[in-house]
């Protein structure tokens, strides 16, 4: 986890938190190892996920499961933004 994360709420009361999450690792491309590293925008909904990641520091290590979409329904966006659906300390 990069930054704190960012909650709102939607207008049903559904919090929606935001968040950004770093990821470093070696991967293999054409036999040969590649650095990788980039930077991915995180969103969850709903409180168990909410107090979940309100509970981790920055720099924590995490696995996050979900779905990638864009970042909203505009023609030409392509910004993309993991929607998390389970958080895992590790």
């Amino acid at each position: 986890m990069r930054d704190k994360a960012l909650t709102r709420y939607t207008p049903a009361g559904i919090p929606i938190t935001s968040f950004y999450l770093q990821h470093r690792s070696v991967q293999q491309e054409a036999g040969h190892s590649r650095d990788v590293m980039c930077t991915l925008q995180v969103m969850i909904s709903g409180e168990e996920l909410q107090n979940k990641v309100q509970t981790l520091e920055q720099g924590s290590c995490v696995r996050i499961r979900g779905f990638i979409s864009r970042a909203n329904n505009r023609q030409g966006e392509y910004r993309l933004v993991l929607h998390g659906q389970h958080i895992e300390t590790i």
